[in-house]
């Protein structure tokens, strides 16, 4: 903690703070609102339309209470994920999934109708389902704070107690005392352009480890989904009916939307341009994967082209943590972090307790939302009760790792803070370094991010917009130094983290890795609970 005690323009007190709000924070403040507690949600967007699910359609790890269906779904991932699910977290996530699936229903969200004219819950439609959520959250008299994005933590000696801001509209600082946190900021992209990922920069991920949270399971963070050259939407799922082609039309064997993105980004690494055509989706299906996935079709049609019959350039745009399963380290069923007051949910925290070291992206990843974001509201609103009449006595201090100041800073701040961002992304977007790892590309790599680690924490950063740019770039940074030592650190492959000089699976190295730390990176194993799923 090195930084005063901190009041902005607008200071509000609250029993639980939630920062983000997608599926995960709006899950989270409402389930917080619910047992009693008064809750402030601050968005670093516009609640409702800001993250990757809003514009997306997504599938949800939704099963009835069947015992033969539950292990079958339990199964389908397991062994991909590289045995690293615990059999516990996956039926607490299936419960509380159907649950909250159920309620949406009931609250109006409009599933389709199957045959038997009964609703179809195994998917949610972005747009309708976050503008629900946001609706359901207000009513619940939850306050928002849009365009609103988190510079640091606030805490005291007994724990986090709050969060600073700033208010990208009008430049106004804001602070919130709490007598507990939710970190639910999503994932980080590392700004690569993925739709709805513009917001997923990794926030969270430091301010946990700022306030002495650590991270579990992120070496598996080297998503990366097939797209056009042309467009921001990763829909993956829709190229299980593609083929892929070579410039000439010969087909490139291998590559496929499951298994076979290695082959495509070896191709792209070696100067050779892929091209896909959906030629696998029958006349009677593709009228339906357009009213399923309508913006996946956007770019298309404004091209003229036609996916199902014309051949067209694709690439891979890295998804990072946000299709991947590192995040923040979840040490009790309330999504607790270990760190008094804080809980984390969603894409911010990790997901190996339900998939290990591969989702797949969509359905576990929205299950995983929605459970948790409802059981770290629950345990925030638990926390804060707790506190009683002292929560209000409480002066916490600001805890960023790198002086936050009111006066103007050095000139040329914003274009510094776009080098850092674009010296990170050279090191992650790289196939050759983050997707097919060695251990002289990631020790050349953390060399180098290391190296921007320091240059950044040495800089003073303004309580502006300007300085939320400078955060993001400093919280990608700790974020691919945290990737790339967890990496180093697991000399197999296992999930989706491939080692080309490790690569099978060693049952020796059947643990996690946690991880933590700001100048000086460490990581450990932890052993993964005796439960866990043994199919």
């Amino acid at each position: 903690m090195n930084q005063a005690v901190f009041k902005g323009t607008l200071n509000l007190t609250a029993d639980v703070l939630v920062i983000g709000g997608g599926p995960a924070g709006t899950w989270a403040a409402l389930t917080a609102a619910a047992k009693g507690a008064r809750v402030v949600l601050a968005d670093k967007g516009y609640c409702g339309s800001s993250g990757a699910t809003a514009p997306s359609g997504t599938g949800v790890w939704y099963v009835k209470p069947d015992a033969k269906l539950r292990e079958e779904a339990k199964a389908s991932r397991y062994t991909m994920g590289g045995q690293l699910a615990e059999h516990r977290w996956m039926d607490r996530v299936l419960d509380r999934t159907y649950e909250n699936m159920n309620r949406l229903g009931v609250s109006g969200y409009p599933f389709p109708l199957d045959e038997q004219g009964n609703q179809y819950r195994r998917g949610l439609q972005g747009p309708e389902y976050m503008r629900l959520m946001r609706k359901l959250v207000k009513k619940a008299g939850v306050k928002i704070l849009d365009h609103s994005p988190v510079l640091e933590l606030l805490a005291d000696e007994h724990g986090v107690a709050g969060a600073a801001g700033v208010q990208t509209q009008s430049g106004e600082t804001w602070s919130v005392q709490a007598g507990a946190v939710v970190i639910a900021t999503g994932g980080c992209a590392f700004l690569s352009k993925a739709l709805g990922c513009n917001v997923l920069t990794g926030d969270g991920y430091l301010f946990a480890a700022e306030a002495g949270a650590s991270l579990s399971g992120m070496e598996f963070s080297n998503a990366y989904a097939i797209c056009p050259t042309f467009s921001s939407v990763t829909k993956t799922a829709y190229y299980s009916y593609a083929s892929f082609y070579y410039e000439d039309g010969s087909v490139v064997e291998g590559a496929g939307s499951k298994k076979g993105r290695s082959v495509i980004a070896r191709n792209l690494l070696a100067g050779r341009q892929v091209y896909a055509k959906l030629d696998g989706a029958s006349e009677e299906l593709q009228p339906l994967l357009r009213v399923a996935q309508t913006n996946f079709f956007l770019p298309f049609d404004r091209r003229g082209i036609n996916p199902f019959k014309d051949a067209f350039p694709v690439t891979l745009r890295l998804e990072g943590t946000v299709r991947g399963t590192g995040g923040i380290r979840i040490t009790d069923e309330a999504c607790g972090t270990g760190v008094p007051g804080l809980y984390a949910a969603g894409d911010a925290a990790t997901r190996e307790l339900i998939c290990g070291g591969f989702t797949g992206g969509g359905s576990h990843n929205a299950a995983w939302a929605m459970s948790s974001g409802s059981f770290a509201g629950e345990g925030a609103a638990a926390y804060a009760a707790s506190l009683g009449r002292h929560a209000a006595d409480r002066t916490p201090a600001g805890l960023s790792s790198s002086p936050l100041v009111h006066r103007q800073v050095q000139p040329g701040a914003a274009a510094r803070a776009a080098e850092y961002t674009a010296a990170v992304q050279a090191e992650v977007k790289p196939y050759d370094i983050n997707l097919f790892r060695t251990e002289q590309g990631l020790n050349a790599s953390l060399e180098r991010l290391d190296g921007l680690w320091k240059e950044q924490r040495s800089r003073e950063i303004q309580r502006t917009p300007e300085g939320v740019r400078a955060r993001e770039a400093e919280a990608m940074t700790a974020t691919a130094r945290w990737m790339y030592s967890s990496a180093l650190a697991r000399t197999e492959t296992r999930g989706m983290h491939k080692r080309e000089d490790y690569q099978a699976i060693d049952n020796g190295q059947h643990h996690r890795l946690i991880s933590g730390g700001l100048d000086q990176v460490w990581v450990r194993t932890e052993e993964v609970a005796k439960e866990s799923v043994l199919l």
